[in-house]
């Protein structure tokens, strides 16, 4: 079972995503997620909204979170649910969802690896921690090229110019 936004502390995602002057909705049981890509009770992104519900799960919060970090300001501007982005993009919003986790305290980076792997993320080295650790080059040099993360590869909490 992948750790759903409604089991952990909700301040903790707040804050997170206040760094980046993001807002957390929630959203009412059985209600449909405004701005959800996906549907069901993955999470939603309008503008510098982030929709949950309860039983959204927090990958997909912090996906969807990492989309609105990793795009640039002419995106951001038009947001309202599909992200978009392309491959070098999304490796780095997977990379970077990783990051963050570790700032939720309910969460962390074995947590994140776990769910991803869980819901279906498909990675060539067979697991998101697989991937995170022996094949993320490539991603973290375009977070790192784009401010996101600073040299030691820890977030820098900017968002993309």
């Amino acid at each position: 079972m992948v750790l759903k936004c409604g089991e952990i502390d909700a301040n903790g995602l707040t804050g997170l995503l206040a760094r980046y002057g993001m807002v957390l909705e929630w959203v009412e049981e059985g209600v449909e997620i405004p701005g959800s890509f996906w549907g069901d009770s993955e999470a939603g992104l309008i503008a510098n909204r982030l929709l949950v519900r309860s039983d959204t799960p927090l990958h997909s919060a912090m996906h969807e979170a990492c989309h609105f970090i990793c795009m640039d300001q002419q995106r951001r501007d038009g947001l309202n649910t599909d992200a978009g982005g392309g491959y070098d993009e999304e490796n780095g919003v997977n990379y970077l969802q990783t990051l963050l986790s570790d700032h939720i305290p309910e969460c962390g980076r074995s947590r994140m690896f776990a769910d991803m792997d869980e819901w279906g993320y498909s990675y060539r080295l067979g697991s998101a921690k697989a991937w995170f650790e022996q094949d993320a080059e490539d991603a973290r040099q375009w977070l790192l090229a784009y401010g996101l993360v600073d040299e030691s590869g820890q977030p820098s909490w900017l968002l993309r110019v």
